[in-house]
């Protein structure tokens, strides 16, 4: 069975971590996903303009985003977690790494439209639209 790594916003960070569990409940050994723990439960709550304005913040989520890339580069699939077609910058720029390493990219939901904050670019690099562990489980074998 392939590896897996999710990438997505600290936002859905209980969401994704619920994702990766049932993920490996159901067989998939290997599975990568955002080490949101370097981050305080009291940043979390905040809005992403606001947590910019923390330099420990600014400080801390270049490395945290590098950590992710090194998890992509260990799996053999990317699986977007974008939930209401939410993708923020950070998982943008996972995104397209996967991409340019040729990786397939699996997303919860399509891209929002471009009058709700959408890009026209992110969504033509999805190989496809699952909105259940169950059938990405089916591709990874």
């Amino acid at each position: 069975m392939k590896s897996v790594v999710i990438c997505g916003s600290q936002r859905y960070k209980e969401e994704i971590q619920s994702f990766a569990k049932k993920l490996r409940r159901l067989g998939v050994p290997i599975v990568f996903e955002p080490n949101f723990e370097r981050q305080r439960k009291a940043m979390l709550a905040k809005k992403e303009k606001d947590r910019l304005a923390s330099k420990s913040y600014r400080d801390r989520v270049p490395a945290m985003v590098h950590e992710h890339f090194d998890r992509i580069r260990k799996a053999d699939v990317c699986y977007i977690y974008n939930k209401n077609g939410y993708l923020g910058v950070n998982t943008t720029l996972e995104l397209g790494f996967a991409h340019g390493k040729n990786m397939v990219i699996y997303a919860l939901e399509p891209e929002r439209s471009v009058e709700q904050g959408g890009e026209i670019c992110r969504d033509i690099l999805f190989t496809e639209i699952i909105d259940k562990p169950e059938e990405l489980v089916k591709r990874l074998v």
